[in-house]
């Protein structure tokens, strides 16, 4: 980690005063020996009314050398005036003594020039007694990894799931379109006995087949136009129901008609349980008696009144409605199974939370893994990376802080309602007063008690990130009370704090608890840490 300012214990500062009217121009940079691509920091401060209009240099200004980046200007308040301080970042690719050319600062209109600087870019050293040289190692074969069958079956199950549910989806589908397809029931016995006839089972001496058909054909025909139980009952039951029927007076059956079907279907029995072989001309005899009675029970069955028909119209319109829902409940149940199923194969292999955030989104995920900002705060400069880049907020001091400090920034992100909030703040204490750290961390963290915070821990220990700069960090839990339906959050907090002579820097994160992107954003952050350093902090 860069450590502010410094660079090889060495620290040069280069400063250029220019007074006209209230207006006062510093440069600084912070070593004129670097090696091959190392960075260079080139600082101008300008102090000037806050009706001044400030321009930095910009471009190809500090050729031969390359700006690496120009930093976002930080501004501060200090002496009812505005400090404005301008970074760059410059480098030099290629080794030797270079220049840096003074360069031009207008305020209102009215030019600053700058020193030039003398810089010595030296080349990497290379020391090839003490670095040791290897040989290039062999080529070596690697046991492939064994065949994980676990995450086979996790794939497997839910594509073999999803097969099952369409095809018994269409299985039933077509099965319906099928029976919604069918031939009047007349029509369908006739068709039926021409193809009985086409097979030509009685040559190939297949009697129980034929028999065995041409029953059914009857059976169906009964079944769809006289009573639906024909197909289910046996012989006798089916001409006692006929018996019953006719005797009611549903039907005008023939006493004739019934008795040749039952001469008909007993001889049938025999053939399909007894194994009798029939002869080819009986045979054919009861195929026509079959034909016969079909057309004599047509004629025996009465012919619908208008008012029939009508209901039977209304009635079939009712049923083509309720299978139409049908239809469009089942399509709906599948394609829900169909989505459970993929949601809970993805969340047994990647997770319940990584497919959740997957899908309905994740503000902190998107925040941890997308574009980060490298940024200064107050005087002296708290330097952080953040996901979003923290707003400077006009808080007042107390009166009694007034008395004691100078100078005050306060910038952040977020609130302590949301799951994650940011604060940078640093200020500056009149000369003689000595700073408690800890005193500080207890009038803070009382603030957030304030604010809302409750069943707050607090644990401590030393947090070092710059020699010569003290630093402690406070961290914890607390709940915060958001006055709004009683809702509680469970907050995970660090408060840290740096006391450099007369100033204090301090940064506080917080945010959900067990949230796995928040907790990586605030490492990230603290890891980040930096320090502007104070002339009275710098080492020799």
């Amino acid at each position: 980690m860069r450590r502010g300012f410094t660079r090889y214990g060495l620290l040069f500062v280069l400063f250029f005063c220019g007074y006209f009217g209230n207006a006062q121009v510093k440069t600084s940079i912070d070593t004129t020996q670097i090696r091959i691509g190392e960075e260079i920091q080139y600082s101008i401060e300008v102090e000037a009314d806050t009706t001044a209009l400030v321009l930095f240099p910009e471009g190809q200004s500090f050729l031969p050398l390359e700006v690496i980046e120009s930093y976002k200007t930080d501004t501060s308040y200090t002496n009812s005036k505005f400090r404005l301080i301008k970074r760059y970042g410059l480098t030099q690719f290629d080794s030797g003594a270079y220049t840096l050319p003074a360069q031009r600062i207008i305020i209102d209109d009215r030019p600053y020039m700058t020193d030039s600087v003398r810089v010595e870019v030296a080349d990497v050293p290379v020391d090839t007694l003490k670095q040791k040289m290897f040989d290039i190692k062999p080529v070596i074969e690697v046991d492939s990894p064994p065949f994980n069958f676990l995450k086979l079956l996790y794939w497997l199950l839910p594509i073999l799931l999803i097969g099952a549910l369409i095809f018994f989806y269409f299985r039933r589908k077509k099965k319906k379109e099928e029976k919604e397809k069918r031939l009047p029931p007349y029509e369908e016995a006739m068709e039926a006995l021409q193809e009985l006839d086409s097979l030509e089972l009685l040559k190939e001496n297949k009697s129980k087949a034929y028999y065995s058909s041409l029953t059914e054909i009857v059976k169906r025909y009964i079944d769809r136009e006289v009573d639906d139980t024909a197909l289910e009952s046996t012989s006798d039951e089916l001409i006692e129901r006929l018996q019953l029927h006719k005797d009611a007076g549903h039907f005008e059956f023939d006493t004739l008609t019934i008795k040749k079907l039952d001469a008909i279907l007993k001889r049938a029995d025999l053939v399909k349980f007894a194994k009798v072989q029939q002869e080819m001309g009986q045979a054919r005899a009861d195929r026509s008696s079959i034909e016969e009675i079909i057309n004599e029970t047509k004629e025996a069955i009465p012919e619908p009144t208008e008012e029939e028909l009508l209901q039977d119209e209304l009635f079939a319109e009712e049923i083509r409605k309720k299978r139409r829902v049908q239809k469009r409940k089942k399509r709906i149940a599948l394609a829900v199974s169909v989505a459970l199923t993929v949601i809970l194969a993805n969340g047994a292999i990647q997770g319940f939370d990584t497919m959740r955030d997957a899908i309905f989104g994740n503000e902190l995920k998107s925040m941890a893994e997308g574009r980060w900002y490298k940024s200064e705060y107050g005087n002296p400069a708290l330097i952080i990376e953040t996901p979003e880049i923290l707003k400077r907020k006009d808080s007042e001091l107390p009166q009694e802080s007034q008395q004691v400090v100078d100078a005050y920034d306060t910038f952040s992100y977020g609130n302590l309602t949301e799951k994650f909030y940011v604060l940078a703040n640093t200020a500056i204490y009149k000369e003689g007063l000595e700073i408690d750290m800890d005193r500080a961390a207890e009038i803070f963290l009382s603030s957030l008690e304030e604010r809302g915070a409750n069943n707050m821990i607090v644990k401590q220990e030393v947090f070092q990130i710059e020699e010569n700069v003290d630093g402690k960090k406070y961290h914890g839990q607390f709940d915060f009370d958001t006055k709004v339906r009683n809702k509680i959050l469970k907050m995970d907090y660090e408060l840290l704090l740096f006391n450099q002579g007369q100033s204090l820097q301090l940064l506080l994160v917080a945010h959900l608890q067990e949230d796995v992107f928040a907790n990586e954003i605030k490492t990230r952050i603290v890891n980040s840490i930096e320090l502007e350093v104070q002339q009275s902090n710098r080492g020799e």
